[in-house]
């Protein structure tokens, strides 16, 4: 039996993490987020903020690899393993096969990663941007994190940059390009049981084959 992979991508504060949640447990798939950033954290010992922040960098060819040489000794014969570095593309990388690795095993929800691009040639995955009108995005981020109007304004729009930035860098397109994706859907009219309950209705049998 073939393993259906949905991956969702959304837009920052259009409530993707809850509609993944609520889609996972109608169609009784796991749903992985977090999970991957934890699994990345421990592989290369670093904390959530440093994951995110080298996520949110243009990606740099050159830099990555001075980054990468700067870790080997002066004499070049040793790696410096303690205290070394992680590059963007080190972190793409590990991400993508801790995925691929996950879809292997089970049929599985996965948001965010650049999904879409990892598991493109895959003819059992299924692909789905989320977006949502941005004053309603900028409404759910400033409840959710206990924000002012302004500094959710800007969380939202940083959260934004920092993901097209990771995915323009890697999979070489936008993640806002509409043909990266099945389904593309506008969610600010419906609730997060709406959404999840349409998706499902419409998914079900892909699953189920």
């Amino acid at each position: 039996m073939s393993k259906t992979i949905i991956t969702i991508n959304r837009e920052c504060g259009s409530g993707g993490r809850d509609i993944a949640s609520r889609l996972g447990e109608i169609l009784g798939l796991k749903v992985y987020d977090k999970v991957i950033l934890d699994a990345i954290c421990e592989k290369y010992k670093l904390d959530k903020d440093e994951i995110l922040r080298i996520k949110s960098k243009k990606f740099n060819l050159w830099d990555d690899i001075c980054q990468f040489y700067s870790q080997f000794d002066t004499i070049g014969s040793n790696y410096q393993t303690e205290n070394r570095k992680i590059t963007s593309r080190e972190l793409y990388y590990a991400e993508s096969q801790i995925m691929r690795n996950m879809a292997e095993q089970e049929s599985c929800i996965i948001v965010g990663r650049a999904g879409f691009h990892i598991f493109k040639d895959n003819p059992d995955a299924i692909h789905i941007f989320l977006i949502a009108d941005r004053d309603l995005r900028i409404r759910r981020i400033a409840e959710r994190e206990a924000l002012d109007e302004k500094s959710a304004a800007k969380y939202v729009d940083e959260t934004d940059n920092a993901r097209e930035n990771f995915t323009k860098s890697f999979a070489g397109v936008s993640r806002y390009d509409v043909h990266n994706y099945d389904i593309v859907f506008n969610v600010s009219r419906f609730t997060p049981e709406e959404v999840a309950t349409f998706l499902a209705e419409n998914l079900r049998k892909r699953v189920e084959e």
